[in-house]
């Protein structure tokens, strides 16, 4: 028997797609607010619930809660002390709470869930259910939301570099949205897919971002013209101009900088006879794990305002936020599995080794650039989780992954209380560029997801 929110899923996310194709801002809010009120209203209402087809079970239970039953059960499964293994509890609520964020403070444009950040299956349904559109880069995505239910409509194929078999793919499928950024794609696409609604990812200034994905994608604003001249010699249908300010940017005024160049590239196309009807202002938004410096609050203070004075209402304004979404809804619960004493004069440090790490969920720390902080969960017996009381009696120490790799380490330099092995550290924001790109290099294993939901 299918579950409520197993029926929100996938009966009101085709509905929802019916209705996100408005020709106005106003009416697509009005409908994804109304889709939000549903969603949220369906979740399970009783303790836990289980979705029969894949025994997924959403409950409604704090984090604390649920982890400490997990810790609880492993004891009653008599477990050895380091015989657990790593596990992330999922909030769904915190993903519905960065939905409403949203749209309270960027109305007008339309979040496209960057997929590759997070593929979770139940944070896809989910935004899936909201109305959310998908920013997918590859077949494999492209198929997974529109199993989901999503109307090709809701998707951008946003690599603007492709695969051949994946663009007949999406012409079969019908995803007709894509980006480029060089005369090759264009060729490419006139030969496979000639009826593409394509969009013209520009070069901006990224310097200030984590990952400066300007390395690799992005036409610079001096061949705009060259490029949209060969569109309209090639007959293809350039319907806008997308850009990228970079993954994890630390500068909320590069995407009001983006915004200049973008119009410039519309007036550029308006010249050339294009009538450009899209505007994708990509990624890079900070997620509610920022408090300081970059706030999402102050991003959407500078880049609303810069969209709405630069394009009139009836430009559709996109954007495709990925860690926004999922990076404060994930904490992994690692279980401590060796330790080993360094001697010094003056106080021993330790090396503590636990069962997730490099190559697995904390690949963000590498490909990321992510800094992570361990916090104690269980300490002989005792259950610490939120305990924001300072420990006096605290050791420098390091904590590695688990694999035969030096690089596999968590945290090079860190204090804890004194561990021992069968205590467990929790590390919280880590939805974001983990388990998506997590491995099983010396054949260990990636870590389960246990979901709850904390909107009430």
């Amino acid at each position: 028997m299918h579950t409520e929110l197993e029926t929100m899923v996938y009966s009101k996310a085709s509905s929802a797609a019916s209705t996100t194709t408005a020709t106005t801002a106003a009416a697509t809010a009005t409908t994804t607010n109304a889709a939000a009120s549903i969603a949220i209203s369906s979740l399970p209402k009783s303790t836990s619930t289980t979705m029969s087809e894949q025994e997924v079970t959403i409950h409604n239970l704090s984090i604390e809660q649920v982890i400490k039953d997990k810790l609880a059960l492993m004891v009653q499964e008599k477990m050895d002390p380091d015989q657990g293994s790593a596990f992330f509890v999922g909030d769904l609520g915190e993903v519905y709470r960065q939905h409403l964020r949203w749209k309270a403070h960027l109305p007008r444009i339309e979040p496209f869930f960057a997929v590759k950040s997070n593929p979770d299956p139940m944070v896809v349904r989910l935004l899936a259910s909201l109305g959310l559109g998908f920013d997918c880069a590859s077949k494999s995505e492209i198929q997974q939301v529109l199993n989901g239910g999503v109307d090709p409509s809701r998707i951008i194929y946003a690599n603007p570099c492709k695969q051949a078999s994946f663009i007949r793919y999406a012409s079969q499928q019908s995803v007709a949205k894509m980006t480029f950024d060089n005369a090759e794609e264009l060729y490419k696409i006139k030969k496979l897919y000639p009826k593409a609604e394509l969009v013209l990812r520009i070069l901006t200034d990224d310097s200030k971002s984590l990952c400066q994905l300007g390395l690799k994608f992005g036409a610079p604003m001096q061949t705009v013209e060259p490029l949209l001249k060969t569109a309209k010699e090639l007959g293809l249908n350039v319907i806008g101009v997308s850009f990228h300010v970079g993954s994890g940017c630390l500068d909320e005024h590069a995407f009001e900088d983006a915004v200049v160049r973008a119009r410039e590239a519309f007036d550029i196309g308006h010249a050339l006879g294009f009538e450009f009807s899209l505007l994708d202002v990509g990624g890079g938004f900070p997620g509610a794990d920022v408090q300081d410096g970059i706030t999402f609050e102050k991003v959407a203070a500078v880049l609303g305002p810069a969209v709405d004075a630069l394009f009139p209402p009836n430009v559709r304004v996109i954007a495709e936020p990925g860690r926004y979404f999922v990076a404060s809804a994930f904490t992994i619960c690692t279980g401590v599995i060796g330790r080993r004493t360094v001697e010094a004069d003056n106080a021993n440090k330790y090396m503590y080794y636990v069962n997730d790490g490099m190559y697995g969920s904390f690949n963000c720390i590498l490909f990321d650039h992510q800094q992570v902080y361990p916090k104690i969960l269980s300490r002989d017996g005792q259950f610490y989780y939120g305990d924001t009381t300072d420990d006096n009696n605290q050791f420098e120490c390091s904590v590695w992954g688990p694999t035969c790799d030096s690089i596999d380490c968590l945290a090079k330099e860190t204090r804890l209380p004194l561990l021992d092995v069968g205590d467990w550290l929790y590390w919280e924001n880590m939805g974001a560029y983990t388990i998506c790109a997590a491995s099983q290099f010396n054949g260990f294993r990636k870590s389960e997801v246990l979901y709850v939901n904390t909107f009430h």
